[in-house]
């Protein structure tokens, strides 16, 4: 019986312990849930008004506490995946300083990251894609986009050249945009600007894949590079008649260490024209519906371009200065380093209806 005592008191002094504790945590829990439930619904508020903003196609970046912001959405990214090409454009601003392409398990998994990352057009590029493998390495990464990413855009920008009707047969369904490289339709100013080879005439071809694009349902796209060679032309009545979805006019770019410089592999300072120069150019194609133009301005910062090893290009002291690759660190981080200019994106026009599914063309 007398053990007992010791195991009494014992337990009277715990009990007076724990009853200050108690009276402490009565206070502070439901302090401590309505901090939390404020926390939820802040991050709640924060990814609804991000969310909102990028189906409204605003900028993809939210203005947080202490000016902190959130990653910017790669909503539309340009993929430049090999550098090859077998045109010699003189201002061309992406050239063959390389040969590498990326395996294409690899760049498959790159292409994933940026889908999740909230990624909806893919644009590629070269270089000219239809160089690796004869354009089969394209196609299944079209393929891919389309049926297994689910994309709603996939488009591609080649000089054509190298386009054959058994591509379109074989992948034209998963490519909703083709944007064909046409900056004359004067033969001779094409072969001075680089885009002469041989006996084939670049024009006659144009017109070629115009009729596969309405054939295989591929909504079809020209783009110029308003140059010294083809300023004071009138393309008017051509571009009218070929109908593109889309005519993209871009003012020529120096990019240094690109067309320009010592390390550069073109010297495009001779096809530069003055801004008003273009603008004339713009003025004289006013009437043409499907006229969009690219100023310099516009374009430098505008575009989300990724190279060859899935590293972003910063374009905006005048060169190319690379990230490291989404495919070692990440979207997330490799994007802080791209440069670019969401607002501007949206000012020039970069989100536009882009699936064939939506354009409600006449097949």
């Amino acid at each position: 019986m007398w053990m007992l005592v010791p195991i009494a008191f014992a337990l009277k002094l715990l009990s007076a312990f724990l009853q200050p504790l108690g009276s402490v945590w009565s206070s502070l829990g439901p302090l401590f849930l309505q901090l939390r439930a404020a926390s939820w619904l802040a991050g709640g508020e924060r990814n609804r008004l991000l969310r909102g903003r990028r189906e409204a196609g605003e900028p993809g970046r939210v203005e947080g506490e202490g000016g902190s912001n959130l990653p910017t959405t790669p909503t539309s990214v340009n993929y430049h995946f090999t550098r090859q090409c077998n045109y010699k454009c003189g201002f061309c601003f992406h050239t063959a300083k390389t040969s590498f392409v990326l395996p294409l398990e690899e760049a498959k998994r790159g292409l994933l990251m940026l889908k999740e990352a909230g990624m909806e057009k893919i644009n590629f590029s070269g270089g000219e894609p239809f160089l690796q493998d004869r354009g089969e390495y394209l196609g299944r990464l079209v393929k891919f986009c389309k049926q297994e990413l689910q994309l709603p855009s996939v488009s591609i920008v080649s000089n054509g050249s190298l386009i054959r009707e058994r591509w379109f047969q074989k992948y034209g369904e998963y490519l909703d945009i083709l944007a064909i490289s046409c900056d004359s339709f004067d033969e001779q100013v094409n072969v001075l600007i680089g885009r002469g080879q041989g006996k084939k005439n670049h024009v006659e071809n144009l017109q070629k894949l115009r009729t596969w694009c309405k054939e295989y349902r591929v909504a079809f796209k020209i783009n110029s590079v308003i140059n010294r060679f083809n300023v004071n032309e009138d393309m008017k009545e051509q571009i009218n008649a070929l109908n593109p979805v889309r005519w993209k006019v871009f003012q020529c770019l120096i990019i240094e260490g690109e067309n320009s410089g010592e390390d550069a592999l073109r010297e495009a300072e001779r096809f530069v024209i003055r801004d008003e120069e273009f603008e004339a150019f713009l003025d004289r194609h006013k009437d043409v519906s499907c006229l969009v133009p690219e100023s310099n301005q516009k374009m430098r910062d505008s575009y989300l371009i990724l190279d060859e090893y899935m590293r972003f290009l910063n374009c905006r002291n005048g060169r190319k200065d690379p990230s490291k690759s989404i495919l070692d660190v990440g979207v997330e981080e490799a994007i802080k380093f791209s440069g670019f200019d969401e607002k501007m994106f949206l000012k020039r026009g970069g989100k536009y209806v882009w699936s064939k599914a939506d354009l409600k063309l006449d097949w």
